[in-house]
């Protein structure tokens, strides 16, 4: 034990000695360089080194093209030929597939199974089954006259300036009028304050000529009415018709809001127009 003692004390003390390693000018002996080692850095150095190398390598290998290079591993070049190949064999498997198909229909039609009048009856019979899918489809002409009958519905017909019909207004928010009409400041319409998110309803029966946002006024909804009459509504909170739709006296059109530069808080800015003129909404419309 003593013995084995004592190796192991000498085997540990080789690998921790300290040894210098020097390097002279050969001319001068002057000592340009010196550093101080022991067996057991220069195993730990070079193992680190050893292990660094070989993930460098390992990465240069997996990630670049020097791979190619190896044997064992294909080119880019080679990859792009076997993929173009791959399409061009399942394009030559579907074309054999229709050949195959064909000479299967044709074989008996040349080996005397099927008589040339049984050949012209499933002719006929098969361009009538064509024709009559085909009859199926619209024409060109029946979709434009679709589309016209479509678009001429659309936008309500019926609410034209030459019918005779009494038009009735409703109010489309009930509250306090904080602004009422006032032509000398150009305020052609009043504001009606209510919380956000309260319904507005439409004022009379109509068509949705604009719906959309401005920066002004925000959220802003236009209806056309009978005998030539516009609503406006504005700083909506949101809107839920779009142009085109016909929408019912009292259908809720949008919900009180605050948007636009010109809005000062939650309310409906309300302008109605009659042939091109701002008329006052208080003369038509009890608010209260």
């Amino acid at each position: 034990m003593a013995k084995n003692d004592q190796k192991k004390g000498k085997f540990k003390q080789k690998l921790t000695d300290k040894y210098r390693l020097v390097v002279l000018n050969e001319d001068t002996f002057e000592e340009r360089f010196s550093l101080k080692l022991s067996r057991l850095n220069v195993f730990v150095l070079g193992g680190v080194f050893s292990i660094l190398l070989v993930a460098i390598t390992t990465v240069i290998i997996a990630f670049t093209p020097i791979k190619e290079y190896i044997p064992g591993y294909s080119s880019s070049k080679l990859k792009a030929a076997a993929i173009n190949l791959t399409f061009e064999a399942d394009s030559l498997k579907q074309k054999l597939a229709i050949l195959e198909n064909y000479t299967k229909a044709l074989r008996p039609v040349l080996t005397g199974e099927i008589t040339s009048e049984e050949v012209d009856s499933l002719q006929i019979e098969a361009r009538q089954s064509v024709l009559e899918e085909s009859e199926l489809n619209p024409t060109k002409e029946d979709s434009l006259f679709r589309e016209k009958v479509d678009r001429e519905t659309r936008f309500a017909i019926l609410n034209n300036s030459k019918s005779n019909v009494k038009i009735v207004f409703f109010a489309p928010l009930t509250g306090n009028i904080s602004q009422d009409f006032d032509v000398n400041s150009k305020h052609f319409a009043i504001d009606i304050v209510a919380k956000t998110g309260t319904p507005i309803k439409a004022a009379a029966d109509g068509t949705v000529i604009f719906s959309g946002w401005s920066a002004e006024t925000g959220y802003t909804i236009l209806l056309k009415h009978n005998k030539d009459y516009i609503s406006v509504y504005k700083h909506n909170g949101n809107l839920l018709k779009q142009q085109g739709d016909f929408v019912k006296s009292g259908e809720v059109i949008a919900s009180v809001g605050s948007t636009g530069e010109l809005s000062t808080g939650p309310h409906l800015h309300f302008e109605l127009w009659k042939g091109g003129y701002a008329v006052n909404p208080t003369n038509f419309i009890d608010f209260k």
